[in-house]
């Protein structure tokens, strides 16, 4: 069952990512527009933007390890 849920996912996930491959409109009119300055600007703070749920996620996970470290002694 496990297997078909997991297979049904990736299946779904597959098709709808063609129909969901887009940028928005207000990303894409800056980069089209020419300025290299501007289209900098957005990928400095896209870049921004994702460090962020990186860095959560990292603290998540070395608070765990230490958690578990501690249980174990």
């Amino acid at each position: 069952m496990l297997k078909k849920g997991f297979l049904f996912l990736v299946l779904t996930i597959f098709f709808i990512s063609e129909t969901t491959y887009s940028q928005c409109a207000m990303c894409k009119a800056v980069v089209e527009n020419g300025d290299v300055s501007i289209a900098e600007g957005v990928n400095n703070g896209i870049t921004y933007l994702m460090v962020f749920p990186y860095l959560l996620i990292g603290i998540l996970f070395y608070v765990i390890y230490r958690y578990k470290k501690k249980a174990k002694i």
